[in-house]
Protein backbone atom coordinates (compact mmCIF):
# COMPACT_ATOMS: atom_id res chain seq x y z
CA UNK A 1 0.00 0.00 0.00
CA UNK A 2 1.36 3.44 -0.94
CA UNK A 3 1.95 6.02 1.83
CA UNK A 4 -0.68 8.29 0.27
CA UNK A 5 -3.28 5.51 0.28
CA UNK A 6 -2.42 4.64 3.88
CA UNK A 7 -2.82 8.30 4.86
CA UNK A 8 -6.23 8.44 3.19
CA UNK A 9 -7.39 5.29 4.98
CA UNK A 10 -6.09 6.75 8.23
CA UNK A 11 -8.14 9.88 7.63
CA UNK A 12 -11.27 7.86 6.81
CA UNK A 13 -10.78 5.85 10.01
CA UNK A 14 -10.62 9.08 11.99
CA UNK A 15 -13.83 10.21 10.32
CA UNK A 16 -15.45 7.09 11.81
CA UNK A 17 -13.89 7.64 15.22
CA UNK A 18 -15.31 11.17 15.27
CA UNK A 19 -18.69 10.07 13.87
CA UNK A 20 -19.37 7.31 16.39
CA UNK A 21 -19.12 9.42 19.59
CA UNK A 22 -21.54 11.92 18.09
CA UNK A 23 -23.99 9.17 17.20
CA UNK A 24 -23.82 7.67 20.69
CA UNK A 25 -24.02 11.04 22.44
CA UNK A 26 -27.14 12.04 20.52
CA UNK A 27 -28.70 8.62 21.12
CA UNK A 28 -29.20 9.41 24.79
CA UNK A 29 -29.22 13.24 24.61
CA UNK A 30 -32.36 13.29 22.44
CA UNK A 31 -34.10 11.13 25.03
CA UNK A 32 -33.33 13.35 28.04
CA UNK A 33 -37.00 14.34 28.61
CA UNK A 34 -37.98 10.65 28.73
CA UNK A 35 -34.88 9.79 30.78
CA UNK A 36 -35.76 12.47 33.34
CA UNK A 37 -39.26 11.04 33.65
CA UNK A 38 -38.07 7.42 33.92
CA UNK A 39 -35.55 8.37 36.62
CA UNK A 40 -38.17 10.56 38.38
CA UNK A 41 -35.76 13.47 38.96
CA UNK A 42 -36.20 17.25 38.93
CA UNK A 43 -34.30 19.60 36.60
CA UNK A 44 -31.71 20.30 39.31
CA UNK A 45 -31.37 16.59 40.08
CA UNK A 46 -30.97 15.87 36.36
CA UNK A 47 -28.05 18.29 36.40
CA UNK A 48 -26.44 16.21 39.16
CA UNK A 49 -27.00 13.02 37.14
CA UNK A 50 -25.34 14.66 34.12
CA UNK A 51 -22.46 15.59 36.42
CA UNK A 52 -21.42 11.93 36.10
CA UNK A 53 -20.63 12.58 32.45
CA UNK A 54 -18.55 15.61 33.40
CA UNK A 55 -16.57 13.80 36.10
CA UNK A 56 -15.90 10.87 33.80
CA UNK A 57 -14.87 13.10 30.91
CA UNK A 58 -12.47 15.11 33.06
CA UNK A 59 -10.92 11.94 34.52
CA UNK A 60 -10.42 10.50 31.04
CA UNK A 61 -8.88 13.73 29.76
CA UNK A 62 -6.44 13.93 32.69
CA UNK A 63 -5.27 10.34 32.07
CA UNK A 64 -5.10 10.61 28.29
CA UNK A 65 -1.74 12.30 27.67
CA UNK A 66 0.26 9.80 29.79
CA UNK A 67 -1.64 6.93 28.19
CA UNK A 68 -0.91 8.18 24.66
CA UNK A 69 2.78 8.63 25.49
CA UNK A 70 2.97 5.14 27.01
CA UNK A 71 0.88 3.11 24.55
CA UNK A 72 0.35 5.28 21.45
CA UNK A 73 -2.90 6.56 19.97
CA UNK A 74 -3.94 3.25 18.35
CA UNK A 75 -4.09 1.27 21.60
CA UNK A 76 -5.76 4.10 23.50
CA UNK A 77 -8.42 4.64 20.83
CA UNK A 78 -9.26 0.94 20.55
CA UNK A 79 -9.54 0.39 24.32
CA UNK A 80 -11.42 3.55 25.25
CA UNK A 81 -13.90 3.40 22.38
CA UNK A 82 -14.77 -0.17 23.38
CA UNK A 83 -15.26 0.91 27.00
CA UNK A 84 -17.62 3.65 25.82
CA UNK A 85 -19.95 0.99 24.43
CA UNK A 86 -19.94 -0.66 27.84
CA UNK A 87 -20.95 2.68 29.32
CA UNK A 88 -23.92 2.87 26.94
CA UNK A 89 -25.06 -0.58 28.04
CA UNK A 90 -24.89 0.56 31.67
CA UNK A 91 -27.17 3.49 30.77
CA UNK A 92 -29.67 1.05 29.32
CA UNK A 93 -29.54 -1.11 32.45
CA UNK A 94 -30.02 2.00 34.62
CA UNK A 95 -33.24 2.83 32.78
CA UNK A 96 -34.42 -0.78 33.23
CA UNK A 97 -34.05 -0.34 37.01
CA UNK A 98 -35.09 3.36 36.96
CA UNK A 99 -31.91 4.14 38.92
CA UNK A 100 -30.48 7.66 38.72
CA UNK A 101 -27.27 6.53 40.45
CA UNK A 102 -26.60 3.71 37.99
CA UNK A 103 -27.34 6.12 35.13
CA UNK A 104 -24.83 8.63 36.55
CA UNK A 105 -22.27 5.81 36.85
CA UNK A 106 -22.92 4.80 33.24
CA UNK A 107 -22.40 8.39 32.16
CA UNK A 108 -19.10 8.41 34.10
CA UNK A 109 -17.89 5.30 32.23
CA UNK A 110 -19.13 6.70 28.92
CA UNK A 111 -17.60 10.14 29.55
CA UNK A 112 -14.31 8.77 30.88
CA UNK A 113 -13.89 6.55 27.86
CA UNK A 114 -14.57 9.28 25.34
CA UNK A 115 -12.58 11.80 27.38
CA UNK A 116 -9.51 9.58 27.09
CA UNK A 117 -10.25 8.82 23.44
CA UNK A 118 -10.73 12.54 22.72
CA UNK A 119 -7.07 13.47 23.14
CA UNK A 120 -5.80 10.36 21.34
CA UNK A 121 -8.09 10.96 18.35
CA UNK A 122 -7.18 14.64 18.17
CA UNK A 123 -3.45 13.93 18.45
CA UNK A 124 -3.84 11.44 15.60
CA UNK A 125 -5.89 13.99 13.65
CA UNK A 126 -3.33 16.75 14.20
CA UNK A 127 -0.60 14.40 12.93
CA UNK A 128 -2.64 13.66 9.79
CA UNK A 129 -3.28 17.37 9.30
CA UNK A 130 0.44 18.14 9.47
CA UNK A 131 1.28 15.34 7.01
CA UNK A 132 -1.41 16.50 4.57
CA UNK A 133 -0.36 20.16 5.00
CA UNK A 134 -3.97 21.37 4.94
CA UNK A 135 -6.71 22.11 7.45
CA UNK A 136 -8.67 18.89 8.01
CA UNK A 137 -9.37 18.79 11.77
CA UNK A 138 -12.58 20.83 11.45
CA UNK A 139 -13.87 18.34 8.87
CA UNK A 140 -12.97 15.47 11.21
CA UNK A 141 -14.93 17.18 13.97
CA UNK A 142 -17.64 17.68 11.38
CA UNK A 143 -18.12 13.93 11.37
CA UNK A 144 -18.77 14.12 15.11
CA UNK A 145 -21.50 16.65 14.39
CA UNK A 146 -22.74 14.53 11.49
CA UNK A 147 -22.97 11.65 13.94
CA UNK A 148 -25.03 13.76 16.33
CA UNK A 149 -27.24 14.82 13.41
CA UNK A 150 -27.89 11.21 12.41
CA UNK A 151 -28.35 10.25 16.05
CA UNK A 152 -30.80 13.10 16.61
CA UNK A 153 -32.77 12.09 13.51
CA UNK A 154 -32.92 8.48 14.64
CA UNK A 155 -33.82 9.60 18.15
CA UNK A 156 -36.66 11.75 16.84
CA UNK A 157 -37.99 8.87 14.74
CA UNK A 158 -37.76 6.33 17.55
CA UNK A 159 -39.41 8.78 19.96
CA UNK A 160 -42.28 9.17 17.49
CA UNK A 161 -42.57 5.38 17.12
CA UNK A 162 -42.65 5.01 20.89
CA UNK A 163 -39.55 2.82 21.29
CA UNK A 164 -38.49 2.95 24.97
CA UNK A 165 -35.29 4.90 25.62
CA UNK A 166 -33.73 1.83 27.25
CA UNK A 167 -33.86 -0.22 24.03
CA UNK A 168 -32.83 2.75 21.89
CA UNK A 169 -29.63 3.24 23.91
CA UNK A 170 -28.81 -0.50 23.98
CA UNK A 171 -29.25 -0.70 20.19
CA UNK A 172 -26.91 2.26 19.68
CA UNK A 173 -24.22 0.48 21.73
CA UNK A 174 -24.48 -2.68 19.64
CA UNK A 175 -24.29 -0.70 16.38
CA UNK A 176 -20.89 0.69 17.43
CA UNK A 177 -19.06 -2.65 17.69
CA UNK A 178 -18.31 -3.32 14.01
CA UNK A 179 -17.13 0.22 13.05
CA UNK A 180 -14.55 0.22 15.87
CA UNK A 181 -13.21 -3.21 14.90
CA UNK A 182 -12.86 -2.22 11.23
CA UNK A 183 -11.58 1.38 11.50
CA UNK A 184 -8.84 0.69 14.06
CA UNK A 185 -6.92 -1.33 11.45
CA UNK A 186 -6.06 1.87 9.54
CA UNK A 187 -4.50 3.62 12.57
CA UNK A 188 -0.72 3.04 12.67
CA UNK A 189 1.21 2.08 15.77
CA UNK A 190 3.35 4.62 17.55
CA UNK A 191 1.72 8.03 17.02
CA UNK A 192 2.28 10.11 20.15
CA UNK A 193 4.25 7.30 21.82
CA UNK A 194 7.36 8.16 23.86
CA UNK A 195 6.89 11.87 23.24
CA UNK A 196 9.19 14.09 25.27
CA UNK A 197 7.58 14.67 28.63
CA UNK A 198 6.52 18.32 28.68
CA UNK A 199 3.82 18.02 31.30
CA UNK A 200 5.39 20.63 33.51
CA UNK A 201 7.33 22.86 31.13
CA UNK A 202 7.33 23.89 27.50
CA UNK A 203 10.33 24.27 25.22
CA UNK A 204 11.30 27.59 26.83
CA UNK A 205 11.35 26.09 30.33
CA UNK A 206 8.18 28.00 31.24
CA UNK A 207 5.46 26.10 33.15
CA UNK A 208 2.39 25.52 31.00
CA UNK A 209 0.21 27.54 33.34
CA UNK A 210 2.49 30.56 32.63
CA UNK A 211 2.36 30.08 28.85
CA UNK A 212 -0.05 32.92 28.19
CA UNK A 213 -0.96 31.92 24.62
CA UNK A 214 -1.79 28.37 25.69
CA UNK A 215 -3.89 29.63 28.61
CA UNK A 216 -5.83 32.04 26.38
CA UNK A 217 -6.42 29.21 23.91
CA UNK A 218 -7.83 27.39 26.92
CA UNK A 219 -10.20 30.31 27.59
CA UNK A 220 -11.50 30.10 24.03
CA UNK A 221 -12.09 26.36 24.21
CA UNK A 222 -13.66 26.72 27.65
CA UNK A 223 -16.23 29.15 26.29
CA UNK A 224 -16.93 27.31 23.05
CA UNK A 225 -17.11 23.90 24.74
CA UNK A 226 -19.54 25.40 27.26
CA UNK A 227 -21.70 26.61 24.36
CA UNK A 228 -21.56 23.20 22.65
CA UNK A 229 -21.98 21.15 25.82
CA UNK A 230 -24.90 23.20 27.16
CA UNK A 231 -26.80 22.49 23.94
CA UNK A 232 -25.96 18.77 24.05
CA UNK A 233 -27.05 18.51 27.69
CA UNK A 234 -29.98 20.89 27.88
CA UNK A 235 -31.31 21.94 24.48
CA UNK A 236 -34.21 19.44 24.25
CA UNK A 237 -35.30 20.33 27.79
CA UNK A 238 -34.77 24.03 27.08
CA UNK A 239 -37.18 23.81 24.16
CA UNK A 240 -39.71 21.74 26.13
CA UNK A 241 -39.62 23.65 29.42
CA UNK A 242 -38.47 27.09 28.23
CA UNK A 243 -40.45 27.44 24.99
CA UNK A 244 -43.29 24.96 25.46
CA UNK A 245 -42.43 22.60 22.61
CA UNK A 246 -43.39 18.93 22.68
CA UNK A 247 -40.71 16.29 23.29
CA UNK A 248 -40.82 15.40 19.59
CA UNK A 249 -40.37 19.03 18.55
CA UNK A 250 -37.56 19.42 21.09
CA UNK A 251 -35.70 16.54 19.45
CA UNK A 252 -36.29 18.13 16.02
CA UNK A 253 -34.87 21.47 17.17
CA UNK A 254 -31.87 19.68 18.67
CA UNK A 255 -31.36 18.22 15.19
CA UNK A 256 -31.27 21.82 13.91
CA UNK A 257 -28.44 22.58 16.31
CA UNK A 258 -26.48 19.54 15.13
CA UNK A 259 -27.13 20.57 11.53
CA UNK A 260 -25.52 23.95 12.26
CA UNK A 261 -22.56 22.22 13.93
CA UNK A 262 -22.15 19.87 10.97
CA UNK A 263 -22.30 22.62 8.33
CA UNK A 264 -19.84 24.77 10.27
CA UNK A 265 -17.29 22.01 10.61
CA UNK A 266 -17.51 20.68 7.07
CA UNK A 267 -17.09 24.16 5.56
CA UNK A 268 -14.80 25.59 8.25
CA UNK A 269 -11.53 24.40 6.72
CA UNK A 270 -12.11 26.49 3.59
CA UNK A 271 -12.79 29.64 5.63
CA UNK A 272 -9.79 29.03 7.91
CA UNK A 273 -7.36 28.60 5.01
CA UNK A 274 -8.83 31.66 3.30
CA UNK A 275 -9.21 34.09 6.20
CA UNK A 276 -7.24 32.84 9.29
CA UNK A 277 -8.08 31.16 12.55
CA UNK A 278 -8.52 34.43 14.43
CA UNK A 279 -11.11 35.84 12.04
CA UNK A 280 -13.05 32.59 11.96
CA UNK A 281 -13.05 32.12 15.75
CA UNK A 282 -14.19 35.70 16.35
CA UNK A 283 -16.94 35.50 13.72
CA UNK A 284 -18.08 32.12 15.04
CA UNK A 285 -18.27 33.37 18.63
CA UNK A 286 -20.34 36.39 17.63
CA UNK A 287 -22.67 34.23 15.52
CA UNK A 288 -23.13 31.81 18.40
CA UNK A 289 -23.79 34.69 20.81
CA UNK A 290 -26.49 36.01 18.49
CA UNK A 291 -28.22 32.63 18.34
CA UNK A 292 -28.12 32.15 22.12
CA UNK A 293 -29.37 35.70 22.73
CA UNK A 294 -32.33 35.19 20.40
CA UNK A 295 -33.30 32.01 22.25
CA UNK A 296 -33.08 33.80 25.60
CA UNK A 297 -34.89 37.02 24.74
CA UNK A 298 -37.25 36.22 21.84
CA UNK A 299 -40.36 34.17 22.59
CA UNK A 300 -41.30 33.22 19.02
CA UNK A 301 -41.35 29.58 18.00
CA UNK A 302 -39.83 29.92 14.53
CA UNK A 303 -37.13 32.28 15.82
CA UNK A 304 -36.14 29.67 18.42
CA UNK A 305 -35.83 27.08 15.65
CA UNK A 306 -33.64 29.33 13.48
CA UNK A 307 -31.55 30.48 16.44
CA UNK A 308 -30.32 26.99 17.26
CA UNK A 309 -28.77 26.77 13.80
CA UNK A 310 -26.83 29.99 14.51
CA UNK A 311 -25.89 28.55 17.90
CA UNK A 312 -24.60 25.39 16.21
CA UNK A 313 -22.68 27.29 13.52
CA UNK A 314 -21.11 29.52 16.18
CA UNK A 315 -19.99 26.67 18.43
CA UNK A 316 -18.86 24.38 15.61
CA UNK A 317 -15.23 25.43 15.12
CA UNK A 318 -14.19 26.29 18.66
CA UNK A 319 -12.88 22.86 19.66
CA UNK A 320 -11.08 21.81 16.44
CA UNK A 321 -9.45 25.22 16.00
CA UNK A 322 -8.14 25.33 19.55
CA UNK A 323 -6.80 21.77 19.24
CA UNK A 324 -4.93 22.77 16.07
CA UNK A 325 -3.66 25.93 17.76
CA UNK A 326 -2.47 23.99 20.82
CA UNK A 327 -0.69 21.31 18.80
CA UNK A 328 1.42 23.75 16.76
CA UNK A 329 2.46 26.17 19.53
CA UNK A 330 5.38 23.92 20.45
CA UNK A 331 6.62 20.34 20.94
CA UNK A 332 4.92 17.56 22.90
CA UNK A 333 1.56 17.73 21.13
CA UNK A 334 -0.14 15.13 23.41
CA UNK A 335 0.45 17.24 26.51
CA UNK A 336 -0.49 20.52 24.80
CA UNK A 337 -3.68 19.02 23.40
CA UNK A 338 -4.40 17.53 26.82
CA UNK A 339 -3.93 20.89 28.58
CA UNK A 340 -6.32 22.65 26.23
CA UNK A 341 -8.82 19.78 26.15
CA UNK A 342 -8.78 19.63 29.95
CA UNK A 343 -9.55 23.34 30.10
CA UNK A 344 -12.39 22.81 27.65
CA UNK A 345 -13.75 19.92 29.67
CA UNK A 346 -14.01 22.19 32.70
CA UNK A 347 -17.06 23.51 30.86
CA UNK A 348 -18.52 20.01 30.77
CA UNK A 349 -17.61 19.53 34.44
CA UNK A 350 -19.15 22.77 35.73
CA UNK A 351 -21.83 23.23 33.08
CA UNK A 352 -24.50 20.59 33.85
CA UNK A 353 -24.87 21.26 37.60
CA UNK A 354 -24.49 25.03 37.16
CA UNK A 355 -27.13 25.28 34.46
CA UNK A 356 -29.33 22.81 36.33
CA UNK A 357 -29.13 24.95 39.48
CA UNK A 358 -29.79 28.18 37.59
CA UNK A 359 -32.54 26.55 35.57
CA UNK A 360 -34.29 25.30 38.70
CA UNK A 361 -34.35 28.81 40.23
CA UNK A 362 -34.58 31.13 37.24
CA UNK A 363 -35.63 28.94 34.30
CA UNK A 364 -33.41 27.38 31.66
CA UNK A 365 -33.71 30.36 29.30
CA UNK A 366 -32.30 32.73 31.90
CA UNK A 367 -29.62 30.19 32.82
CA UNK A 368 -28.28 30.44 29.27
CA UNK A 369 -27.08 34.00 30.05
CA UNK A 370 -23.97 32.36 31.56
CA UNK A 371 -23.29 30.66 28.22
CA UNK A 372 -23.83 33.92 26.33
CA UNK A 373 -21.33 35.78 28.54
CA UNK A 374 -18.59 33.18 28.03
CA UNK A 375 -19.03 33.12 24.26
CA UNK A 376 -18.59 36.91 24.15
CA UNK A 377 -15.37 36.51 26.15
CA UNK A 378 -14.12 34.04 23.51
CA UNK A 379 -14.67 36.67 20.82
CA UNK A 380 -12.53 39.11 22.82
CA UNK A 381 -9.53 36.77 23.22
CA UNK A 382 -9.72 35.11 19.80
CA UNK A 383 -6.28 36.48 18.90
CA UNK A 384 -4.73 33.68 20.99
CA UNK A 385 -5.42 31.03 18.31
CA UNK A 386 -3.25 32.76 15.70
CA UNK A 387 -0.63 30.59 14.00
CA UNK A 388 2.90 31.29 15.29
CA UNK A 389 5.07 33.44 13.06
CA UNK A 390 7.91 31.54 11.32
CA UNK A 391 10.61 33.70 12.93
CA UNK A 392 9.13 33.08 16.39
CA UNK A 393 9.17 29.34 15.79
CA UNK A 394 12.81 29.52 14.61
CA UNK A 395 13.79 31.47 17.72
CA UNK A 396 12.08 28.98 20.03
CA UNK A 397 13.85 26.10 18.29
CA UNK A 398 17.19 27.80 18.08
Amino acid sequence: MTPRKALQLRMYALFMFFFLPGLLMASWATRTPAIRDILSVSTAEMGIVLFGLSVGSMSGILCSAPLVKRFGTRTVIRTTMSCALVGMLILSIALWFSSAWIFAAGLAVFGGSFGAAEVAINVEGAAVEQEMKKTVLPMMHGFYSFGTLIGAGVGMALTAFGLPAMWHIALAALVGIAPIAIAIRAIPEGTGKNTTDGTQHNEKGVPFWRDMQLMLIGVVVLAMAFAEGSANDWLPLLMVDGHGFSAKSGALIYAGFTLGMTLGRFTGGWFIDRYSRVTVVRASALMGALGIALIIFVDVDWVAGVSVILWGLGASLGFPLTISAASDTGPDAPTRVSVVATTGYLAFLVGPPLLGFLGEHYGLRSAMLAVLALVLVAALVARAVAKPEPNVVMESNG
